[in-house]
């Protein structure tokens, strides 16, 4: 009876080593990247974080391995599938407040700056209000949205099209508009963030954010860093996460009805699409 069939829609999942694992994988990691930031232990470079990386690539490709290796089966019965279309969409609203966080610091030195002005004046921070009394900061040269950032635009709307047409395509059967749609789509990708590369290298190499004038403004290329970063390494997972899709779909895993791997792709990009519409908006034309 132990082996019997079951009698639920529920798949219970076989034993997995991929939780230890990449818990493991992931503490060596952030160890790894405070040893190359600071050193620790009298260790110092990349080593350790590298050895961590890795671990958490391999488990990444393993756990989603057997994930996929369970709907090929059939364990992913309707039930099944609406908690993973639950559980993606948790996760984009987790995702939604992270940048809700960047956001909100960005608002919140965006539109009061009068209030730097009645905080007293101890130490340093006489200099650092009067910087902070304007925004952008004295001493910030800031970029022209209508240049790259909008460049960056085009490429995303249009990325997001592409992928629409990707996913309407496999959800009538044609084959091959989906495996174009992806393809253009992961280009587009590869475009946007090698246009962002580019970008950032012009900041630094011209010190716009970071220059003596600006000495006691690096709040500013901080939450433009870590704002427009962090959107720019979703793009980079997004694009990654299309790709596993594309390889799926020419191996033929999925079909008119069971595609939810590349619907959550869809809906992840769709995601970033729109949060790049948020920073552009605010971050680079209206308090740019």
């Amino acid at each position: 009876m132990a082996h019997a069939a079951p009698k639920h829609d529920y798949h219970l999942v076989d034993p997995s080593p991929w939780p230890l694992v990449s818990s493991i994988a992931v503490t060596v990691m952030m160890v790894g990247a405070v040893v190359w930031m600071k050193g620790l232990f009298g260790l110092s470079g990349p080593g350790v974080f590298a050895a961590g990386l890795a671990g958490v690539l391999y488990s990444m490709f393993g756990w989603w391995s057997d994930v996929v290796k369970e709907s090929r089966r059939g364990d992913h019965t309707p039930v099944v599938s609406l908690g993973l279309r639950y559980g993606m969409v948790l996760f984009i609203a987790s995702e939604v407040m992270f940048f809700a966080a960047f956001f909100w610091i960005f608002f919140e030195m965006a539109l009061f700056t009068e209030a730097r002005a009645l905080i007293p004046e101890i130490g340093n921070w006489a200099d650092t209000a009067s910087a902070w009394s304007t925004w952008p900061p004295q001493g910030i040269e800031t970029l022209n949205p209508w240049q790259l950032p909008l460049l960056n635009t085009i490429i995303l709307l249009l990325s997001g099209t592409t992928v629409t047409w990707a996913h309407h395509a496999l959800q009538v059967g044609d084959r091959k508009g989906a495996r174009w749609g992806l393809i253009t789509t992961v280009g587009l990708g590869i475009f946007f963030t090698a246009v962002q590369i580019y970008e950032y290298n012009h900041i630094l190499h011209e010190n716009l954010f970071f220059n003596d004038e600006a000495m006691n403004s690096g709040l500013y290329g901080s939450i433009f860093f870590m704002a427009t970063g962090f959107h720019g390494f979703h793009v980079l997972v997004g694009t990654l996460f299309l790709t596993v899709c594309l390889f799926r779909l020419l191996a033929g895993h999925f079909s008119p009805e069971k595609h939810f791997g590349f619907e959550a792709a869809a809906w992840y990009w769709h995601f970033v699409d729109v949060v790049w519409l948020f920073l552009f908006a605010f971050v680079y034309v209206v308090f740019g």
